[in-house]
């Protein structure tokens, strides 16, 4: 597997993970969106078909680990570390590509949702933010890009992304893997989506469930640097977190496959 497949693949994989589920939360979020108000129960199953999609698309071309947690888990289990830099820089790119192809389809829904006195209020009573105002809370649509949690708690919303990855983690490294010995395996890869909507519906709550940190913080970047009216903060405060969380998480998942299962 060359390092330009493993780019490529990721690339593809993660843009796919990306606009499929930020789609799904675009689809329930946002005005005049036939799907709007559809509820957590859409979202997760729309994530875990996002999984499902991005996974066999790209499996035998990286291994579609999609996901740089994953990527960690699979480097300390097998002590290999010279792709992590490329399938990093692939999925972050790829994430990035996903969340602007979600705001090119649902562009007049964004329109139409930030333009919406009701939505956002009257930008006339609101405060002037400037770069040295502090200002940087979520803003309306930021939800459809990233995730953010319900009670800001460091330690929980840290360990509720450390527990959630965990799984995830440990679910992909006990699934069969593919020819390559470098991806799920067919099977596996319908279980880890199954995986994801579990996770999503039982762990999901606190903080929205990044476990993925590509997944998280590429989109984060692109709602800042998108030109969306009256988009509100990105949350920088809260980002660290869906980025440490599952990192740390993907390596103790791991361990832990080292330890009982190895």
């Amino acid at each position: 597997m060359s390092s330009s497949d493993i780019f490529i693949g990721e690339t593809i994989g993660t843009a796919v993970l990306i606009l499929l589920g930020g789609g799904v939360c675009a689809a329930v979020t946002l005005k005049s969106s036939k799907a709007r108000n559809a509820g957590w129960l859409a979202i997760t199953f729309g994530w875990g078909f996002a999984v499902l999609t991005a996974v066999y698309m790209t499996g035998a071309l990286s291994g579609a680990h999609l996901n740089p947690a994953v990527t960690v888990g699979l480097a300390v289990k097998d002590g290999e570390w010279g792709d992590v830099p490329v399938y990093f820089a692939g999925q972050l790119l790829g994430a990035m590509i996903g969340a602007a192809l979600v705001w090119v389809a649902y562009y007049g829904q964004f329109r139409a949702h930030l333009t919406d006195a009701e939505i956002v209020g009257d930008p006339a009573d609101k405060p002037i933010e400037g770069p040295h105002s502090g200002a940087d809370h979520a803003g309306p649509v930021l939800g459809v890009f990233s995730t953010g949690p319900e009670i800001r708690s460091v330690w929980q919303n840290l360990a509720t992304e450390i527990i959630g990855t965990v799984v995830l983690v440990l679910a992909v490294l006990t699934q069969g893997l593919n020819d390559s010995g470098k991806g799920l395996g067919v099977l596996g890869a319908l279980i880890t989506a199954l995986v994801v909507v579990g996770i999503g519906l039982s762990l999901g709550g606190p903080t929205g469930y990044a476990i993925n940190p590509a997944r998280d913080l590429g989109p984060r970047i692109v709602h800042a640097l998108l030109p969306l009216p009256n988009k509100g903060g990105s949350d920088w405060g809260y980002a660290w977190i869906p980025v440490v969380g599952p990192l740390v998480g993907g390596a103790l998942a791991a361990g832990i496959y080292n330890i009982a299962f190895a």
